[in-house]
């Protein structure tokens, strides 16, 4: 049974991706924050360790005991406004962190990584958290021909019920007392499943001979924060109100960018339509258009109601 290591994977998208592979895969979930390690631990079934990918003896250290023939890497610092107010933390962890996975990796022989991206990555980059991302891509789509390691990533929106996203932040809010408070009501956000996501990162791997050396993006629907919020409190009471907006926001996000569309087609992978970009070559079936929030297809208020009941 091959191993699978998961950076980050205590955290939401790398338990659930733990929980998926794991009868088919021996898979260590890797975190360096010990609540959420303990937790892993107890509902996953997944073994679990301690490791911080800023310390690049640690990674060395844990491909060594256990020789996984695949790192997902998922560890990263997610949340713009946090980035912008803290960047150095930004690049030590999501530049300098993807470094030492990479470098290990190659070390070591690890057959394939795969890098979990985000729309945020997309050019043009904004924000000091896209930027990283946008490098931790670079670096690992260019680095696919110099090893044996085989490089990919995979680029998508927001995850539902993700730590830290809009979900449990409101309903933390509307418990306290019963207002949420908006930056985000008239923005446009690309939204799914951690299923969905999950289920995007196994098709990435099990079709690895196309998906290496090229970023994986995903078709998503996107959704307008005001219809979210009205289908949220009609599920959960309570009213909102919009304040200013936080540093690094924007209205859109973009998830294939006007300078890769002709890089980018469509492809079918295990019966799923995404985004293939290849910055190698010039497509055959280029992308028409850039696809972002403003001109992509909108989730419905029931498939937003069906976002939100399943945690």
């Amino acid at each position: 049974m091959k191993t699978i290591l998961i950076t980050g994977g205590t955290g939401f998208l790398g338990r659930t991706l733990g929980m998926q592979l794991r009868k088919g895969y021996h898979v260590i979930l890797a975190g360096r924050n010990a609540e959420q390690n303990a937790y892993a631990k107890e509902t996953t079934g997944c073994e679990v360790i301690p490791l911080d990918i800023t310390n690049y003896a640690a990674l060395r250290e844990a491909t060594a005991i256990y020789k996984p023939e695949i790192i997902v890497h998922a560890a990263a610092t997610k949340y713009v406004n946090l980035s912008e107010k803290f960047p150095t933390e930004c690049i030590d962890i999501n530049i300098m962190g993807s470094q030492n996975v990479a470098r290990v990796a190659m070390e070591s022989k690890t057959a394939i990584v795969i890098g979990i991206s985000t729309d945020k990555a997309t050019p043009p980059c904004t924000t000091i958290y896209g930027i990283s991302k946008s490098a931790m891509e670079k670096l690992f789509i260019l680095l696919n021909k110099k090893s044996k390691t085989q490089f990919t990533c995979v680029r998508f929106g927001n995850i539902a019920w993700s730590t830290g996203s809009v979900f449990p932040i409101w309903k933390r809010m509307l418990e306290k007392d019963k207002l949420i408070q908006t930056t985000g009501y008239d923005m446009r956000r690309f939204m799914f499943s951690v299923q969905d996501a999950a289920r995007m990162v196994r098709h990435s791997l099990e079709n690895i001979e196309t998906t290496n050396g090229n970023i994986l993006a995903a078709k998503m629907y996107a959704a307008h924060m005001k219809d979210v919020l009205k289908v949220f409190t009609s599920e959960y009471g309570g009213v909102f109100e919009k304040i200013p907006a936080r540093e690094g926001e924007k209205v859109d996000e973009i998830m294939v960018g006007t300078t890769e569309v002709d890089h980018t087609e469509s492809v079918s992978l295990n019966g799923e339509e995404y985004y293939l970009i290849d910055y190698r070559k010039i497509s055959k079936k280029p992308l028409a258009n850039s696809v972002c929030t403003a001109t992509s297809k909108k989730l419905s208020d029931n498939e937003i109601m069906e976002l939100i009941l399943h945690q």
